[in-house]
C-alpha cells in the first residue's frame, strides 16, 4: 500500500520504516499511527527478518502533532479512552512486533517519539540526539509510557524522567539501558545495517522464538498495567491541568497552574 507521513522500502531481507513528515519533526498524527501499523503488518507478511526504523531530516520524532493537540481540547471522554488506547496499541505492537526491530535516531526523540525510539529491540543514537517524557511540564500524563519504562530502567530511574520530565543525552541514555549503541552522524545507518548483518547471521527460528519468549514473560502483567495507565491517561485530560497546559503549549507561553 501507498503511505503519505511514513517512506517502506525493503532492501532483501532488511525492512526500513521513515517517518516522513520532516517539515513537522516527525510528529506523530493519526494517520501516522495507522500507517505505522499498516506498515507493521506489511512487514510481517513480508521476507524481511530486520526492521529498522529511523526519521527524515534533523528529528527522529518529536512527539504528538500539533494539529492533533490542538483537536484535543473539544474531545468526549470516549474520545479521550480511544486516543489513549490507540497509543497503548502502537507500543504494544513495538515491543512485542514479531521480528527484530532496530532504532536509529537521527535527532531528538521526545514524548511519544522517545517511546517509539526506545521499545525497539535495539536503539542506535546519534551524540546528539535528545530523548525525554516532558508530559508533566505541559499537563498532560506519561500513562502509557511509564509501563514500558520502569520495566526498561526501573523505579528510580523512571521516577526520575517521568516526574522532572527533562531530556537527557544519548549518553545519558546509553547509561540508563535505552540506548544500545552510540554512532556519529556520518555511520549511523551503517552502524545500523551492522547490527542487522549480526542479526541475519544468526538462527531466524531462535531469533524469533528468543524474542516471543521474552514478550511472553512479561505480557500479562504489562497488559494488565496499560489498562490502568489508559484509563488514567484518558482521565487526565479531563482535568483543568491538562487544559490549561495545553493551552500554555499551543499559545507559547508558561502555564498558570490552579493551587491544589
Amino acid at each position: 500500500m501507498s503511505y503519505t507521513t511514513i517512506n517502506l522500502e525493503f532492501s532483501s531481507e532488511i525492512a526500513t520504516i521513515t517517518l516522513n513528515r520532516p517539515e513537522k519533526r516527525n510528529a506523530i498524527s493519526s494517520e501516522m499511527i495507522a500507517e505505522l501499523m499498516a506498515a507493521f503488518s506489511e512487514v510481517e507478511s513480508a521476507s524481511a527478518r530486520v526492521l529498522i526504523l529511523t526519521g527524515a531530516g534533523k528529528s527522529f520524532c518529536s512527539g504528538m502533532d500539533l494539529d492533533t493537540m490542538k483537536a484535543v481540547a473539544a474531545k468526549s471522554p470516549t474520545e479521550h479512552l480511544e486516543d489513549s488506547r490507540r497509543m497503548a496499541r502502537l507500543y504494544r505492537r513495538i515491543w512485542s512486533f514479531s521480528k527484530l526491530a532496530i532504532a536509529a535516531v537521527n535527532g531528538p526523540a521526545i514524548a511519544g517519539g522517545c517511546g517509539i525510539a526506545t521499545l525497539c529491540d535495539f536503539t542506535i543514537s546519534v551524540p546528539d540526539a535528545t530523548f525525554g517524557y516532558p508530559e508533566v511540564r505541559i499537563g498532560f500524563l506519561p500513562a502509557v509510557v511509564s509501563v514500558f519504562l520502569v520495566r526498561q530502567v526501573g523505579e528510580k530511574h523512571a521516577r526520575d524522567l517521568l516526574l522532572t520530565g527533562r531530556t537527557m543525552d544519548a549518553t545519558e541514555a546509553a547509561r540508563l539501558g535505552l540506548v544500545s549503541q552510540i554512532a556519529p552522524a556520518h555511520e549511523l545507518l551503517s552502524a545500523t545495517r551492522s547490527l542487522a548483518g549480526q542479526l541475519l547471521a544468526c538462527s531466524p527460528l531462535s531469533l524469533l522464538k528468543t524474542k516471543k519468549l521474552l514478550c511472553d514473560f512479561a505480557a500479562p502483567e504489562l497488559d494488565r498495567d496499560l489498562e490502568l495507565a489508559t484509563a488514567e491517561g484518558a482521565q487526565m485530560r479531563s482535568t483543568a491541568d491538562f487544559q490549561e497546559g495545553l493551552a500554555s503549549f499551543l499559545e507559547k507561553r508558561l502555564p498558570r497552574w490552579s493551587p491544589r
